[in-house]
């Protein structure tokens, strides 16, 4: 009986592994120590970068899609943070720590929802006023739409001589299935209160005037984006620039001489600036990272945002379309999604 028992958990065994060793050569999973024994995010812990002095500079990161929402890995149970939430985290931990005197904000981000992107600039904001702290925006890789929303929360804004940056508008992203529906046979069956109730629904055709009602969603999210630059960068004044608010994005030489940033440069000018603007000859720059990450570096990067799906080459971020099949207000750049 015993013998009969190991067979079939080694049969068992067997039978997830050869599941496992097939789902990796296809790349469809991300395997992580952290896995199924994990309890959950750890509390942030300081580190420091680089530097000396006893006053400190908070290097934050906003990286990849700007959300308001939780994520997961595959075959973990522990669930990531959203990145309004580790923001918050980070700026509580800093507001009780006198010797922070200022923030480097690093991104690299094509953007995310309009809400978060919202919340984070406003967060950022509020600790400023409160702590009377200076805060220098680096612009990486890419930092559009939701991104240089964000940025506009720094009283200085540096990128890197090839960052892509602008795409300032807005974007309602839906799917509608209706046609496919029809195919296979399924009808809509939801009752509703109202004419526009189920607005932006997938499952059927759109009514007369619903795209009238959606687009002044969208033209006012755009107004709103305009307005929060215009009140941030001094003499750009967007409201009367039309062909910059249409949603292109720029090169960063280009956005400098638009007056979009104030320089070019990289991490040491950014940290040049922040210090003298703090009054600080001499300062530790630090970051918060969670127990057990290996963050040796400002370029090592933390946890991912995005839930991610890769098919083939390219990478499609499913997280708004996973969370639900409802319309999306997007402040984003990410053509093909």
């Amino acid at each position: 009986m015993r013998r009969r028992t190991i067979q079939r958990r080694s049969v068992a065994l067997n039978g997830i592994c050869l599941l496992l060793v097939s789902a990796l050569a296809t790349g469809c999973v991300f395997v992580s120590t952290k896995g199924l024994l994990s309890k959950g995010p750890q509390p942030y812990d300081e580190k420091v970068l680089f530097g000396r002095g006893k006053d400190k500079i908070l290097f934050m990161e906003i990286k990849g899609l700007i959300s308001e929402r939780k994520s997961s890995k595959p075959f973990q149970i522990q669930v990531e943070p959203s990145m309004v939430s580790s923001v918050k985290e980070q700026l509580d931990k800093a507001a009780g720590d006198e010797r922070v005197k200022g923030i480097l904000l690093m991104i690299n981000s094509p953007g995310g929802t309009v809400t978060a992107s919202d919340i984070i600039y406003n967060e950022i904001r509020r600790f400023k006023a409160q702590r009377q702290v200076k805060v220098v925006a680096l612009l990486s890789g890419t930092a559009a739409s939701g991104a240089y929303y964000v940025a506009q929360s720094a009283d200085r804004i540096v990128a890197y001589p090839t960052t892509v940056t602008g795409s300032i508008g807005v974007v309602l992203l839906n799917l509608n299935v209706d046609g496919l529906m029809e195919k296979i046979g399924v009808s809509n069956a939801t009752v509703k209160s109202g004419m526009y109730k189920d607005l932006g629904s997938p499952f059927r055709k759109p009514e007369e005037g619903e795209k009238e009602i959606l687009q002044g969603v969208v033209d006012e999210f755009h107004r709103q984006f305009v307005r929060v630059v215009d009140e941030n960068r001094a003499g750009v004044n967007l409201s009367a620039r039309p062909e910059l608010v249409d949603g292109r994005i720029f090169t960063a030489r280009q956005a400098l001489s638009n007056g979009l940033v104030d320089q070019l440069g990289y991490v040491a000018d950014a940290v040049s600036w922040v210090r003298s603007a703090a009054g600080v000859p001499e300062a530790r720059v630090v970051r918060y990272q969670r127990r057990g990450d290996y963050l040796p570096n400002m370029y090592a990067h933390g946890p991912d945002q995005p839930v991610q799906a890769e098919f083939n080459i390219i990478k499609l971020d499913l997280e708004g379309f996973l969370s639900g099949m409802g319309p999306t207000f997007m402040y984003l750049w990410m053509p093909g999604v």
